[in-house]
């Protein structure tokens, strides 16, 4: 039986922070895909979406309302002349991984970015020294596969689950590196 279902790609709202959080947290508890070691309060988790939304895109794939993935972006550095580059996030709830979602969230960040004059997107990925039972390098391989490079790898630079781990910057260009248009805030859109 084939089922038609319609996947809606929308802004995250506040009120969506536990659901949010729910898709977060285990990759804070199993995974070193976050270096993140504890679990935010609701209340922080909340307060995070909202200030990103001041000035950048948080965005949720949803099915028949109910959320199976988000991404965002974020300030890349905090200062001015940083304006036109910005770092992604992204995660998919466990059960909802490689059925493209995080594809379809990562094609509407850049269309987004785009419009706010964004000329470079980065992401920050862990990276297993070794075979690793927390971590593997399927996030690299998305970020390859959707054109990303890597542009820098640290070495042992975090630590989580009594293990050092690695991490790799990996950018894609979305703009020609002319005079930049004025950033543009994401409300504003």
């Amino acid at each position: 039986m084939i089922y038609n279902t319609v996947m809606n790609i929308r802004t995250a709202d506040i009120e969506d922070a536990a659901a949010l959080l729910q898709i977060y947290k285990p990759y804070i508890e199993e995974t070193a895909i976050t270096f993140e070691t504890e679990v935010p309060s609701l209340e922080d988790f909340t307060q995070r979406i909202a200030k990103t939304l001041q000035r950048y895109p948080w965005i949720v794939i949803e099915e028949e309302g109910k959320i199976l993935g988000y991404a965002y972006t974020s300030a890349f550095k905090g200062r001015a002349a940083y304006d036109w580059s910005a770092e992604t996030s992204i995660y998919v709830a466990m059960d909802q991984k490689g059925k493209g979602l995080g594809r379809k969230l990562y094609e509407e960040l850049e269309k987004v970015s785009k419009r706010q004059g964004i000329e470079n997107l980065y992401a920050c990925i862990a990276y297993p020294i070794g075979e690793d039972p927390y971590l593997d390098t399927s996030s690299v391989s998305f970020h390859e596969h959707l054109g990303f490079a890597k542009k820098a790898h640290f070495e042992k630079c975090a630590y989580k689950f009594s293990r050092w781990y690695d991490m790799v910057w990996y950018g894609i260009d979305l703009g020609d590196h002319e005079i930049p248009q004025p950033f543009v805030p994401f409300p504003e859109l």
